[in-house]
C-alpha cells in the first residue's frame, strides 16, 4: 500500500461491534452496535460512568472477553485493513503484545506476583521476536529506562509487591510499548494513583506516543485526563456512544445532555458554587436496560415525552460532530444525516 495512502486510512475501524452477556439464558448488550475510527498516530479519549462499557468495548477489539461470559454477536473490528474479529486464537497472539498492546486497569492483578519484572517483560519479547535471552535481558532494562525507571538494573530483578503503583504502572506500560505496537489501549492507567504520579503517567504515555508514533485508546471516567492529553473524544453510555468529536469542539460545546452532566460534575476553580454537580440514578443494569427510546431518558433533565418512544442515532453535524439525541433533528432520521 501507498504510504500517504496508508496514511489517510484509518489505523483502527470498528463497525457496529455487539457484544453481549448471557444472563438466565437471554442475552444483553453491553457494547450495543458501536462504530468509530482511531487514525495513525492519535490519542482517541473514551468516557463515561462505571457500567457504560467502555472496558468491554476494549476487551472485545482485543478478543479477550471471557470465555462463556461476553459473546460477540456482530459487527466487524478492521484493524491496519485486516477484519481481526474473525482471526483464529493462534493468529490473534501474534498481534496481540505486537501490534496491539494494552495496559490493564489494576497492574498490581496484571503481573504476575510470582515471576520478576525482567523475566515478565522478555517474555513478551520471546513470544514475538527471535531473541537471546541476554539481547531480551538488555532491552527490558533499557524499556525500564525509557518509561522513567532509573534504577532499572536492579528492578528487573524485583517482584510486583516490592515496586510502588506509580513503577507498576510505568512497568505495564514498558511491557505494553516492548515491540513498538501500532496501536495501545489504555484502560483506566490512572485510576488508584496520587494526582502527582497520575500526571507524570500521563506525561509518559504522552512521550512514548510521539517517539513511536503510534494510535492511543484510552479509556477513562476522568474528563480532566481527556482535557490533557486526547485528540478525540468518544462518550459512551449504557454500551452505546452519544457523542463524538475533536476535545477542543466537546470542551467548548458539548451537545448531549449527558456529556454536559459530566461536564458539570467537574470542580472548577473560577466557580461560586458550594456543591458539585451530579447526574441522578444510575447506569441502568444489563437486565433493565431499555430496548426503545433514549437510554439516558430517565436520568435526563431535558427529557421529552418522545424520547421514550423513538431510539436516537448518532448523526452528524457539518464540523464532524456527532450526537445521539432528539433534541437535535437528524437523530430522529436516518443515520448519516446532517444535524439541524
Amino acid at each position: 500500500m501507498n504510504k500517504d495512502l496508508d496514511k489517510k486510512v484509518p489505523l483502527l475501524e470498528v463497525r457496529d461491534l455487539e457484544t453481549a452477556f448471557k444472563i438466565d439464558g437471554q442475552y444483553h448488550n453491553a457494547v450495543d452496535k458501536v462504530s468509530f475510527t482511531v487514525d495513525r498516530g492519535k490519542i482517541v479519549g473514551v468516557v463515561g460512568e462505571s457500567g457504560c462499557g467502555k472496558s468491554v468495548m476494549s476487551l472485545s477489539i482485543m478478543k479477550l472477553l471471557p470465555k462463556g461470559a461476553g459473546e460477540i454477536l456482530g459487527g466487524e473490528v478492521i484493524f491496519d485493513g485486516k477484519n481481526i474479529e474473525h482471526l483464529s486464537e493462534k493468529e490473534m497472539n501474534k498481534i496481540r503484545g505486537k501490534d496491539i498492546s494494552m495496559i490493564f486497569q489494576e497492574p498490581m492483578t496484571s503481573l504476575n506476583p510470582v515471576f520478576t519484572i525482567g523475566y515478565q517483560i522478555e517474555e513478551v519479547l520471546h513470544n514475538h521476536f527471535n531473541i537471546s535471552k541476554q539481547d531480551a535481558r538488555n532491552q527490558s532494562i533499557k524499556l525500564l529506562k525509557s518509561v522513567g525507571i532509573s534504577r532499572a538494573e536492579q528492578v528487573v530483578n524485583e517482584y510486583p509487591h516490592q515496586l510502588s503503583g506509580g513503577m507498576r504502572q510505568r512497568v505495564m506500560i514498558a511491557m505494553a510499548i516492548a515491540c513498538q505496537p501500532k496501536l495501545l489501549i489504555a484502560d483506566e492507567p490512572t485510576t488508584a494513583l496520587d494526582v502527582t504520579v497520575q500526571a507524570q503517567i500521563l506525561d509518559l504515555l504522552k512521550d512514548v506516543q510521539s517517539v513511536n508514533d503510534m494510535a492511543i485508546i484510552l479509556i477513562t471516567h476522568d474528563l480532566g485526563v481527556v482535557a490533557e492529553i486526547c485528540d478525540e473524544v468518544i462518550v459512551m453510555y449504557a454500551g452505546e456512544i452519544v457523542e463524538r468529536s475533536d476535545v477542543r469542539s466537546l470542551f467548548k460545546n458539548p451537545k448531549h445532555p449527558y456529556t454536559q452532566q459530566l461536564m458539570n460534575s467537574i470542580p472548577k476553580l473560577d466557580a461560586e458554587e458550594e456543591k458539585l454537580g451530579s447526574i441522578k440514578g444510575i447506569v441502568p443494569s444489563l437486565k433493565e436496560m431499555p430496548r426503545v427510546g433514549c437510554k439516558f431518558a430517565n436520568r435526563c433533565p431535558k427529557a421529552m415525552p418522545e424520547c421514550t418512544e423513538i431510539t436516537p442515532v448518532l448523526a452528524e453535524d457539518e464540523k464532524g460532530h456527532e450526537v445521539s439525541c432528539l433534541l437535535f433533528e437528524a437523530s430522529k432520521t436516518e443515520e448519516g444525516t446532517k444535524i439541524t
